[in-house]
C-alpha cells in the first residue's frame, strides 16, 4: 500500500496542476453535459487520463474506476477510485474548492486515500495505520490531520454539497431535522467538506448522493483523522450512494437523525 500512497500523493499534485492550467483561464473552456445532466470539461478528461497513464506505468496489474473512462479490471487484488475534478460546479463557476481525489482499496478495503485542492494548494492523505496528514501552503511539515471535539450537537457544523440533492432523493425532511439540530449549516461541499471534517475545522458532512469515486479517499482519511465515516445505516462503506462523515462524538446522533 505505501507506495502506491506516494504515487498517488505525486500524481494528485501533477492532476492538480493540469486542472488549474484550465481553472486559472478564468473559464475560457467548453462545458459539456453528460448523460445525467451533470458538467464535464476537457480538464476533467485530462486529467483523469493522466492518473490512469501513472498507474498503469507503476501498478499494471491494478484495476481503476473513474467518472470520466470505463472501468479496467485487474488481477492484483488493489482498485483505484479515480475523480479527477470532483466539484465541477465550483470549478466552472471559478470557486476554488473542487479537488482531485484518489481512493485504493485492496480486497474490498480502503486502505488509502488522497484529496488535493489545487486551487487552495492543499493536500489531504491517509493510510491504514499511518495516520491523517494535511499539507498547506503555511506548513514547513505535513501536520496530523484531527476531528473536532465537539460533542454537543447543539453546538455543531453541519456541511452538505447542495441541499437540492435532499430533495431529488426524497430525503428533505432528514435534512430539516439536521439542519434544526445543529449551530451553523453551510454548503461548503464536495470533498472540501470532507477536509474540513477531517481537519476539525466543521463536525458533520453529509451527502445524500454520490459515487463511489466521490467516496473513495474519504473513508480512510476520516478513519485516520479520529472520525467516522458511514453510510446513513452505519455502515463503513463508499459502494453506497451515500455518506455520512462526522468526527464521531457526534456519529450515532447524526445517524438519528437521517433515518
Amino acid at each position: 500500500m505505501k507506495p502506491r500512497l506516494e504515487l498517488a500523493r505525486k500524481m494528485a499534485k501533477e492532476a492538480g496542476e493540469l486542472t488549474l492550467r484550465y481553472f486559472n483561464t478564468g473559464g475560457s473552456f467548453t462545458v459539456e453535459r453528460k448523460t445525467d445532466a451533470s458538467p464535464v470539461t476537457a480538464a476533467d478528461r485530462e486529467a483523469e487520463l493522466l492518473l490512469r497513464k501513472r498507474i498503469s506505468e507503476s501498478f499494471p496489474d491494478d484495476a481503476v474506476c473513474g467518472e470520466e473512462f470505463p472501468l479496467k479490471d485487474g488481477t492484483s487484488g488493489f482498485c483505484w477510485y479515480l475523480d479527477p475534478i470532483d466539484g465541477t460546479k465550483s470549478f466552472i463557476h471559478h470557486v476554488p474548492l473542487y479537488a482531485v481525489l484518489i481512493g485504493i482499496e485492496h480486497n474490498g478495503q480502503s486502505v488509502a486515500g488522497v484529496i488535493a485542492l489545487p486551487a487552495l494548494h492543499e493536500l489531504v492523505w491517509a493510510g491504514t495505520g499511518l495516520g491523517a496528514w494535511h499539507e498547506t501552503p503555511d506548513s514547513e511539515e505535513p501536520q496530523r490531520c484531527r476531528v473536532s471535539s465537539c460533542n454537543d450537537i447543539s453546538e455543531a457544523v453541519f456541511l452538505t454539497s447542495e441541499v437540492k440533492t435532499f430533495d431529488k432523493t426524497n430525503r428533505f425532511e432528514a435534512y430539516r431535522r439536521l439542519e434544526r439540530s445543529v449551530r451553523l449549516t453551510r454548503t461548503w461541499g464536495d470533498a472540501y467538506g470532507y477536509v474540513l471534517t477531517a481537519t476539525g475545522r466543521a463536525d458533520i458532512m453529509v451527502d445524500p448522493q454520490l459515487s463511489d469515486w466521490d467516496a473513495g479517499p474519504l473513508l480512510v482519511i476520516l478513519k485516520e483523522a479520529g472520525g467516522c465515516f458511514t453510510d446513513w445505516q452505519g455502515n463503513e462503506t463508499i459502494h453506497n450512494k451515500e455518506a455520512a462523515a462526522t468526527n464521531g462524538l457526534l456519529h450515532a446522533a447524526v445517524l438519528t437523525l437521517l433515518r
